[in-house]
């Protein structure tokens, strides 16, 4: 879509959503990648946006749970102990804490922290798990209209990121709550399981005869991309913080 049909998408869509949106500061492009009329697009539509996050958000829970027909619990959730739940589903988590930063910054409550959370899971979920299905998975093993629904929902997580940056100010004590969560999160996925770990999303390609097997090389590619983006979703969230401040003296 050129800059001039997307400009009067927005002009049609500012009709409906009329909130006035926070400046867009000039940042280099490696933080601000998007057009400045998609981010408005995105912004604009923040509350259509949140409820798609929040139903994504119980998709990812019921994927996790097994996929049951019934309200049960199965599947990576049903074979581990109540207290790893909240490391072990970290898409549907990472689109919560999208949902609820944009509602926060909707209803005009000052949840620094939360716009962090957002920023980190949806850079890290929503570029972990497409690499992970594309070079490590591959489609065998689930049906294709769910393979490609993993994939493009995911890449679509790492574009709603970089809308976060018009209304949040990505403190230093607002990044390290992701920051140690996350490398956290890293820790007992693929280097030291408590609470019979590892916990991160079960990879197909791990999967042999018997079980699961995570000496495979497998389970190696996935850890150092998911240690990547930690360090990518942290260096990118100070290097937003420290050029806005550039341009605000």
């Amino acid at each position: 879509m050129s800059a001039g049909v997307g400009r009067r998408v927005e002009g049609f869509l500012a009709r409906y959503f009329d909130r006035p949106l926070p400046d867009r500061p000039d940042l280099p492009w490696y933080v601000a990648p998007l057009p400045g009329w998609l981010e408005d697009i995105g912004l604009r539509l923040a509350w259509p946006i949140v409820l798609v996050n929040l139903v994504g958000t119980l998709f990812g829970f019921w994927y996790y749970a097994g996929r049951p027909l019934e309200l049960s619990v199965g599947g990576q959730l049903g074979a581990a102990p109540v207290a790893a739940y909240p490391l072990i589903p970290d898409s549907p988590v990472a689109t919560l804490f999208i949902a609820l930063s944009l509602a926060a910054w909707r209803l005009g409550y000052d949840a620094d922290w939360l716009h962090a959370l957002a920023f980190f899971g949806c850079i890290k979920l929503g570029l972990w798990t497409p690499y992970v299905q594309l070079f490590l998975n591959g489609p065998e093993g689930i049906p294709m209209w769910l393979y490609v629904f993993l994939v493009v929902s995911h890449l679509a997580m790492a574009v709603q990121a970089f809308l976060i940056y018009r209304y949040a100010t990505f403190s230093v004590g607002a990044v390290a709550v992701p920051a140690l969560w996350y490398g956290f999160n890293d820790v007992v996925d693929y280097f030291w399981p408590v609470l019979e770990g590892p916990h991160h999303t079960t990879l197909r390609a791990e999967v042999v005869v018997g079980g699961i097997d995570h000496t495979l090389p497998a389970h190696d590619f996935a850890a150092v991309c998911a240690v990547a983006l930690t360090l990518l979703a942290t260096f990118l969230a100070l290097a937003t913080r420290i050029e806005t401040l550039k341009r605000q003296k």
